[in-house]
C-alpha cells in the first residue's frame, strides 16, 4: 500500500475592501510613507470594518472561495484547524463559529495559537490528521483582524499589521506530493519582546488594563527583528540540508510577510533569487497566521504539480519553524 501523504488540493484567501495606506498613517502617527516601505516593505494594508464583524467572518470567506473552487460542500469537511491570535472571543473557538456560518456541520475543529506561525504548525497538525487515514478532507485556515488589537497611536506597530484570511484544503494522496517534511521551534522566553500584556489569566480585564492600554500588542523591534532573521533563515537552510536539498531544487519559498528584510536573509541563507520569491507585503502588510495562505492564494496560478516549495515563519512568542511542501496540482 502506498503511503498516505496530506497535500494541499486547493486554496481560498479573503481580504477586506478597506485600504489603510502609508499616506493616511503619516496623519495618524510620526512617519513617513519613505520610512515605513525602507524598514518594512509595506505600502498598504487591509482593515476589516463594519460594526460586529471578526476574524471568524474573514475565515469563513476563505473556506467558501475553496469549496467553490474544489466543487465541494461544506458539509464534507471533516475538520478546520483555525490559527489565529485574534478570536471572535476567548470562547467558543474561532473554529467552531466557523464551522457554524458556512454550513460544516459534520466537521469538528480548534484554535490554533502560535502567532505568526500558526499556519505552519496547524499545516503540520493537519497533516497528521490526513496521514492516520481517519480523515479525507481538512481545512487549515489562517485568519487575524490585527485592527483589534492594534493601538494605532503607536507608530512601531501600527504601520505593520493588516487584517485577512488564508486557507489551504489538505486531502490525502499517495502520488508523493504534499507535506513532506517541517521544522517546528518555540521558545517561550521570547514573550518579553513581542506580547498582548492583558486579558489573559495572568492579568484579566479590568478597567486599570484597558485605560493603560495593556490590551494592545507590544513589540521590542530589534530583538524580534533579530531573532525573525536567524530563526526563518536556519529553519529554513535546515530543511533543505535534512532533505538534501538545495536552493536549485525550490522553486519558491513563501514566506511569512513581516519585514522585507527578513524574508531578503531568508532568501539569502537558502541561495533563492529573488523572482523565486513570494511576495506581498507591500498590498496586505503583516497579517500574522494568514502571510502564507494568502501569499499561496495570490500566486496559485503560478504554482506547478510537482513544485517543491518551502514555507517559513517566525511568530511572537517566539514560535518559527519551515515545511517542505511538493505541490499537488496544476490551477485549472
Amino acid at each position: 500500500m502506498s503511503k498516505i501523504t496530506a497535500s494541499i488540493t486547493s486554496v481560498g484567501g479573503y481580504v477586506p475592501e478597506f485600504r489603510l495606506t502609508n499616506a493616511m498613517l503619516e496623519k495618524m502617527v510620526d512617519t513617513t510613507d519613505e520610512w515605513i516601505k525602507t524598514r518594512t516593505g509595506i505600502e498598504e494594508r487591509r482593515i476589516l470594518k463594519g460594526e460586529g464583524l471578526a476574524t471568524s467572518d474573514m475565515a469563513a470567506e476563505a473556506i467558501k472561495d475553496i469549496c467553490k473552487k474544489r466543487g465541494i460542500s461544506p458539509e464534507e469537511i471533516d475538520c478546520v484547524i483555525c490559527a489565529t491570535v485574534t478570536p471572535d472571543m476567548v470562547f467558543p473557538a474561532t473554529a467552531n463559529i466557523v464551522c457554524d456560518k458556512i454550513g460544516a456541520v459534520n466537521a469538528w475543529g480548534f484554535d490554533l495559537s502560535a502567532a505568526c506561525s500558526g499556519f505552519l504548525f496547524g499545516v503540520t497538525t493537519g497533516a497528521g490528521l490526513i496521514e492516520s487515514g481517519k480523515y479525507k478532507k481538512v481545512i487549515v485556515v489562517g485568519a487575524d483582524k490585527m485592527s483589534a488589537i492594534v493601538d494605532y497611536s503607536d507608530r512601531t506597530t501600527c504601520i505593520i499589521f493588516g487584517d485577512g484570511a488564508g486557507a489551504v484544503l489538505l486531502e490525502a494522496n499517495t502520488e508523493g506530493n504534499g507535506i513532506i517534511d517541517s521544522i517546528l521551534k518555540s521558545d517561550g522566553s521570547g514573550k518579553a519582546y513581542l506580547h498582548m500584556k492583558a486579558g489573559g489569566s495572568l492579568k484579566p480585564s479590568s478597567i486599570e488594563t484597558v485605560t493603560a492600554k495593556e490590551h494592545y500588542i507590544f513589540q521590542d523591534g530589534q530583538p524580534v527583528f533579530k531573532a525573525a532573521v536567524k530563526g526563518m533563515a536556519d529553519a529554513a537552510y535546515d530543511l533543505l540540508q535534512r532533505n538534501n536539498l538545495t536552493g536549485d531544487d525550490i522553486a519558491w519559498l513563501v514566506p511569512h510577510q513581516a519585514n522585507k528584510r527578513i524574508i531578503d536573509a531568508t532568501a539569502n541563507r537558502i541561495g533563492l533569487p529573488a523572482e523565486k520569491v513570494m511576495l506581498n507585503i507591500q498590498r496586505y502588510g503583516n497579517t500574522t497566521a494568514a502571510t502564507i495562505p494568502l501569499c499561496l492564494w495570490d500566486w496559485e496560478k503560478q504554482l506547478k504539480k510537482g513544485d517543491m516549495i518551502v514555507l517559513a515563519a517566525f511568530g511572537g512568542g517566539f514560535t518559527w519553524g519551515a515545511t517542505l511542501v511538493k505541490w499537488g496540482y496544476n490551477f485549472n
